[in-house]
């Protein structure tokens, strides 16, 4: 799971969880071992190392504990080794987490203060928030307030969960259990809030973070007759994830349709497949964008927007050039675990991804770590497919957000017979947008059927043509009935039929059909 998304999954847990652990054999230290050992170290957790899967064939616990040891500075001899397919030493892993994870020091002499650490949607109940109690006591019919959305609730519910919910009188200091208060939608329970109850206000516990979209995409359903079925869907999907930010949005050619945000790349693609899988949903989902900056200079865009910094989720909203003083792009500190065979290779991949390289460490005989600061937007569509294709699927690959940088950014826009394609602009590095103009072109033009008349292709940046193909007409033989004569005659009936394309090209429409903007925007496995 990339760091971002463990982040917001692990990042309200840490206070109420006190310990981590995990290692599968076969692959050794993944990068997303990595950042999820930081992310856990950081939060002072106590860690437990364990290795998974010894009774395969190819296990090699020597090697892995190895580079647990170079990585994480941790005595091999800490390490257990288990097989939970067949239950050897799992008994060990209970009786260390008896040990080293300590009990929660708390008072219940104290007022009230619970973690919201996670929440799920019931249709009948509302939203059932699980909580860590950190001081004091709740029960049925006390008022508590969200230290997010200050927000007034009276419990209705309280209960601890076994693993299913079990109804109690009470929830005390140091329990964790489940809370049900007429919660009615999921962002009321954001994970990480801090719960407390009403009139006794307390300072809320830290570490708590919004989440914050790193990736965009835009949906819009196949038939426009099944826009209702679809609303509901993405409805009742977001009521139990918070972290998916929605935004009405329309297209000429698409229709009616949304903008969502994600957490990252595996995030959209989860979300996905769930509309597929479990509602039957057939959607057109857009390339992924990541969100822009924009430093206006303009007073007047300033005035309008009410502040000097404004973030463009939407290519169509890119600000001209000419107010801007300076663009910002989203980037990520990102970790490749590699056999070193393939070092050449990545380094390469990572160069054309306009990637800076920070660390690069052996963490054995054979296997390299590589840290790099990539553009987010570098490495949201195919990056690790192709990372993936070079190392013969054995390098793994994480990414943490690390902040924005300056960049020079361009709008790109496509043009049909001098008509710009709104749905297929996009927002690309200077450096890249010829290649990427280029590319696009080409997949119109196969994608585009012919018609009575020239359609020319073109990406332009502003009002600079960069790229162009063409797709030619039908053309009937008009020559077909001349057998010999003199040449004139042939020149004007060529004049004739070129002036009658050229009269249908300015007052023909180019239809872009829908399953050419589905290929276009598909992945470009081709790069």
């Amino acid at each position: 799971m990339p760091a971002v998304l463990f982040l917001f999954g692990l990042g309200g847990v840490h206070p109420s969880c006190k310990g981590f652990s995990s290692q599968k054999v076969p692959q050794g230290i993944q990068a997303q071992t990595m950042a999820n050992f930081y992310l856990a170290f950081e939060a002072q957790l106590a860690i437990i190392p364990v290795i998974n899967k010894i009774d395969l064939k190819n296990a090699d616990p020597e090697r892995v504990e190895k580079q647990i040891e170079k990585l994480f500075d941790i005595s091999k001899d800490e390490c257990i080794r288990i097989s939970a397919k067949l239950g050897t030493n799992v008994e060990k892993v209970l009786q260390e987490v008896i040990e080293k994870v300590p009990p929660p020091s708390v008072n219940i002499s104290d007022p009230l203060k619970a973690l919201v650490f996670d929440s799920t949607f019931d249709h009948y109940r509302g939203v059932i928030a699980n909580i860590a109690l950190f001081g004091g006591e709740v029960q049925k019919g006390h008022k508590i307030v969200s230290a997010h959305t200050r927000k007034t609730y009276e419990v209705n519910e309280v209960g601890i969960l076994t693993p299913n919910e079990q109804p109690t009188h009470k929830l005390y200091a140091g329990q964790v259990g489940y809370l049900i208060a007429g919660m009615k939608e999921v962002t009321e329970a954001q994970i990480g809030d801090t719960l407390y109850l009403h009139k006794q206000p307390v300072e809320p516990l830290p570490g708590f973070k919004s989440a914050k979209p790193m990736v965009f995409a835009g949906m819009y359903p196949v038939d426009q007759s099944d826009y209702n079925n679809l609303k509901s869907a993405i409805e009742k999907l977001t009521l139990n994830d918070s972290s998916v930010t929605i935004h009405r949005d329309s297209s000429l050619a698409l229709g009616a349709g949304w903008r969502l945000g994600f957490l990252g790349l595996l995030h959209l693609e989860v979300f996905n497949q769930r509309l597929e899988q479990e509602y039957n949903a057939s959607v057109i989902l857009t390339a992924p964008t990541v969100p822009y900056k924009a430093v206006l200079s303009s007073a007047k865009l300033i005035k309008e927007h009410g502040k000097e910094e404004i973030t463009i989720i939407n290519p169509a909203e890119f600000p001209d050039k000419s107010s801007v003083s300076e663009y910002l792009e989203p980037t990520v500190l990102g970790t490749i675990i590699t056999p070193d065979e393939y070092i050449g290779k990545i380094i390469t991949l990572c160069q054309t991804r306009r990637a800076v390289q920070k660390d690069m460490v052996y963490i054995d005989e054979h296997r390299v770590m590589l840290k790099y600061i990539f553009p987010l937007n570098e490495i949201v569509v195919d990056f690790y497919d192709a990372l993936k294709s070079l190392s013969s699927g054995y390098a793994s690959f994480d990414y943490e957000d690390a902040g924005y940088q300056a960049a020079d950014l361009v709008k790109m826009d496509i043009l049909l017979n001098g008509n710009s394609v709104e749905e297929l602009g996009t927002v690309v590095h200077k450096d890249k947008a010829y290649a990427v103009g280029k590319a696009m072109c080409e997949r119109l033009k196969d994608a585009i059927p012919r018609q009575l008349f020239e359609i020319a292709i073109q990406a332009a940046l502003g009002s600079k043509v960069i790229a162009r193909e063409t797709v030619k007409a039908y053309r009937k033989n008009v020559l077909a009935k001349c057998y010999g004569g003199d040449i004139t005659r042939k020149m004007k009936l060529l004049k004739r039929q070129a002036e009658g394309k050229k009269k249908m090209r300015k007052i023909g429409n180019v239809e872009v059909p829908k399953d050419a903007f589905i290929s276009v925007l598909k992945r470009q496995s081709e790069k």
